[in-house]
Formats: structure tokens, sequence, C-alpha cells
């Protein structure tokens, strides 16, 4: 557990650091603690796993000043697991569901028991995401999303994609950009 969570560190860290995130920023993660364990996503679920994940993030958001949203397996149809708090200050429709290892995922599981004031809202737009086991959390980041590279490819056996969104190039050629 202590590889799962040194890799999950330094990746947070390096994602930071070439993000550069405003405090209130958005960090949304997909988690398959199966592929983390070396397994087929959805077939073998860890909830200790899972809650070391989202322990990490979570202290690591606070840290950042950054908001974390838990994404949720396809059982509830990618919903997210956010505190209340977010979900009003961006006027999130919140939706009647609990998530538990079989529906949601153990890593929602562990973000809806693991928050203050969870809550469930159906999508959301995020600035920042991390995809742990190929769980496809990019319909819930802004527009334009770019990826970034991090010395760390896996946490634990699982794939890991990291990204950060900009705003749009508008205006063509005569343009001029930040």
């Amino acid at each position: 557990m202590s590889l799962i969570k040194n890799q999950l560190e330094t990746a947070f860290d390096e994602l930071i650091l070439q993000s550069n995130p405003e405090e209130g920023d958005i960090l949304v993660v997909g988690c398959s603690s199966s592929e983390v364990l070396g397994e087929k996503i959805g077939t073998s679920g860890s909830l200790e796993t899972a809650t070391e994940i989202f322990s990490v993030l979570k202290e690591k958001c606070k840290e950042k000043g950054l908001f974390l949203a838990c994404q949720c397996c396809e059982h509830l149809n990618r919903a997210l697991v956010v505190e209340k708090e977010l979900a009003k200050r961006e006027r999130l429709t919140i939706v009647n569901a609990v998530p538990h290892e079989k529906a949601g995922g153990s890593f929602a599981t562990a973000a809806y028991r693991g928050f203050n004031n969870p809550v469930l809202v159906e999508e959301i737009t995020a600035q920042l995401g991390i995809d742990i086991g190929s769980t496809l959390m990019g319909m819930h980041l802004s527009r334009v999303a770019v990826p970034v590279r991090t010395s760390i490819k896996k946490i634990g056996e699982a794939p890991v994609t990291f990204a950060r969104v900009r705003p749009k190039y508008i205006g063509g050629e005569r343009a001029k950009y930040n």
C-alpha cells in the first residue's frame, strides 16, 4: 500500500506543478481499484485500496485548496461524489443514489464514506483530472482538455492518465493569445 500511496503523491505533485491550478478549482478522479490491484476493471474492487487512494487525494486537495470530485462506475452512469458545498457553489443538480461496491464502485463508496457531507451529482466541469485504470473520466473535464505527462505511468498496476484544461483559442490567424 505504501508504493501506491507514494506513486499517487508523486503524480499529484507533478500534476499540480505542471498545471498551476487556482484555489477552488476542481479535480475529477476516476479510479478502478481492481485495475490498481492488477485485475480487470469491475471484477475485484477493494474498499481498502480505494479508501487509501481517496484519503491521499482528499488530503492533497485540501492542502492545495482544490475540490475533489470522485467518479462512480458505469452502473451509476458515472455520477460523481462531491461535497455538498461544491454542489451548491456550482449549482449542480443533486441526484438520489448512494454508491456501494457493486453499483458506484469501491472508490466512489470510499468517497461517500470519507467526505464530510457527500452528495451525488450527474455531471461536473473540472479543471484537472486523474484517470486511474481507464475509467473514462474525461467527460467531466472542461473544454479544452490537455494531457499532462508525469513520471508516474501507473498507480499500482493501473495505467494512469492526467489532464488539465485551458481556455479555447478563438479568433483565427490574426488573434493573439496569452
